[in-house]
């Protein structure tokens, strides 16, 4: 196949970027998107040109690492598929396709399609730790948990933080993210300790890192690599508003 590529290029997070175009010669079905990008690259290599920068790591889809839009759309028109793992199958020979980086004042561009997403970590941070003293490691099944409960706080925990949810969002919201975060730590009995601090210490830190307001219009879940739900996010609203009335 033949696919024609409208790729971001800015050299660095403060530099003017622009779009060029490419043409990936012989693209095989069978590969990846990145794969594409590698060969495209290798040919940019050859010619003494500077390689297109994007972001990957584990390419399994299940690190987060990778991410950008493609033509619109974050991790491109599969649904439920890292970038890293959509392939080239999906696309028609003399398809026509734009790569952007993330659009979010939350995410700079460091440099081409790769924007600095430590943002995200603060968030983290902020939700601190389990301060009990629990001792040396314990048996799997000493705290029962019921399966109902720890189905639905693995569903949370499945976010791999990758940031399609901000730069699908009209407001560039953090929210299915802090809440699936929220979330999941709240459902199990280890999450009790701090659950009332940590829900309004990553509340504080996802707006101070400068993320929207959630408007609740959905897209954030509808290009979530893994299918994180809406209800997370009513989850996390919940849980901040009882720890405001509890303080």
């Amino acid at each position: 196949m033949r696919i024609h590529l409208t790729v971001w290029r800015q050299s660095g997070p403060k530099d003017a970027g622009r779009f060029i175009t490419y043409t990936a010669e012989d693209v095989s079905p069978d590969q990846s998107f990145l794969e594409m990008l590698d060969v495209v690259n290798e040919q940019l290599i050859k010619k003494g040109e500077e390689p297109i920068a994007f972001d990957s790591d584990c390419r399994e889809g299940i690190c987060g690492t990778c991410g950008f839009m493609v033509s619109g759309i974050p991790h491109g028109p599969e649904p439920g598929t890292t970038v890293c793992q959509l392939h080239m199958r999906k696309f028609k020979d003399g398809d026509s396709l734009t790569l952007e980086p993330w659009r979010a004042e939350a995410f700079p561009v460091i440099k081409d399609l790769v924007v600095d997403r430590s943002a995200f970590d603060k968030i983290i941070q902020a939700g601190g730790y389990t301060s009990v003293n629990t001792g040396g490691a314990r048996d799997a099944n000493a705290i029962l948990i019921g399966k109902s409960i720890a189905d639905a706080a693995m569903d949370s925990a499945a976010c791999i933080g990758c940031g399609a949810c901000v730069a699908a969002c009209k407001n560039a919201s953090a929210a299915l993210f802090t809440s699936a975060k929220i979330t999941h730590l709240s459902l199990l009995p280890q999450g009790q300790v701090e659950r009332t601090t940590r829900v309004v210490n990553m509340v504080a830190a996802m707006d101070d890192a400068g993320f929207g307001s959630c408007s609740n219009e959905g897209e954030c879940e509808a290009v979530c690599p893994k299918g994180i739900s809406l209800k997370n996010i009513a989850t996390m609203n919940r849980e901040y508003w009882k720890a405001m009335l509890a303080d």
